[in-house]
């Protein structure tokens, strides 16, 4: 796969519009030596916090890693967290128009980890979706990235911000300008998404959006076949963990990319590696054949990483002389 390695280099520059949930990942790092005396359950002696970009922001962030010129829009709470999130973005020259809700929390997802296994998570959040001055403050904001837009990510994580309303404006907006959009879906019903370039469903959310099971790779193309009228021309990125990703496009044959992970330490935003590498593929007009082959690749690299991790180009770049 080596021979893909010179699409990397057209990633630099190019600047990629990131709209969604933007979140906070904080990590709890420490010891478990004993049992609560109050409960039957561990306690965990806390040796260090940390705070890392999380949701579209980490799509952001993998944008910026890989090369590109990120520029993220979402919604944080008038709170400490969203201090956090957007000094976060500022430490890592990401670009951000983050619209500031005090009726709702930012969105952050607590992990507490002994000794490099998570044992619980818990989150803050609001599932709401945007209201008067806060949608409106999206849709500007959304119009104003556009306009010098090379590529978008639709990044949902169903915290509430890719509402009907934010959705069909990212879309149409980048119709009028022929602006490529891949999306990582949470809504069962994929017509939300419909206009969009691809969506890249994992197991479960194709299993959701389907109504059933899909035990093995007919049932899962059968599902994708039947899905595909409702997004209007775009194409399905099943996204299968150990068993790679499958393209399938309207009347086109599928495409298999076999997974390449050597080692599966945590799969933390390995979802989000995979939107910001295609985003950056399809804005620099890499063949789709090419595009799904190097998310898979960048997958396998970030899932090897503890946390919310991203990938460089010179990481995906000798992944793909190793495969």
């Amino acid at each position: 796969m080596k021979a893909l390695a010179p699409h990397l280099q057209s990633f630099s520059g190019k600047r990629i519009l990131v709209v969604g949930d933007v979140m906070l990942d904080e990590f709890l790092r420490g010891d478990v030596k004993r049992i609560s005396p109050e409960a039957p359950v561990p306690v965990l002696e806390v040796r260090s916090r940390d705070h890392r970009l999380g949701g579209a922001a980490n799509a952001a962030a993998n944008v910026q890693a890989l090369g590109g010129n990120a520029t993220v829009i979402g919604l944080v709470g008038q709170d400490t967290e969203g201090d956090v999130v957007e000094r976060l973005l500022r430490e890592g020259g990401l670009g951000a128009s983050l619209v500031r809700d005090a009726a709702r929390p930012t969105t952050r997802k607590t992990r507490l980890v002994a000794r490099g296994q998570q044992m619980v998570r818990a989150d803050s959040e609001s599932r709401e979706p945007p209201q008067n001055e806060a949608l409106t403050g999206l849709l500007a904001a959304i119009d104003a990235g556009l306009a010098n837009a090379d590529g978008c990510i639709l990044s949902d994580y169903a915290k509430g911000v890719v509402s009907p309303a934010v959705a069909s404006h990212l879309l149409a907006g980048a119709a009028k300008r022929g602006i490529p959009v891949v999306v990582d879906p949470k809504h069962r019903d994929f017509a939300l998404y419909r206009g969009a370039t691809v969506i890249t469903p994992n197991q479960s959310e194709l299993e959701l959006a389907a109504g059933s099971p899909l035990p093995n790779e007919s049932a899962i193309l059968a599902a994708t076949e039947r899905l595909l009228p409702l997004l209007g021309g775009g194409a399905i990125l099943a996204t299968r963990g150990a068993d790679g990703m499958t393209l399938v496009r309207p009347g086109l044959a599928p495409i298999h990319a076999r997974a390449t992970a050597k080692a599966v330490f945590d799969v933390t935003g390995a979802g989000d590696t995979v939107v910001a590498t295609l985003a950056l593929s399809l804005a620099t007009h890499v063949p789709f054949e090419d595009a799904i082959i190097l998310a898979s690749v960048a997958a396998g690299v970030v899932v090897s990483k503890e946390g919310t991790a991203t990938v460089t180009p010179d990481e995906l770049r000798e992944a793909l002389h190793e495969v």
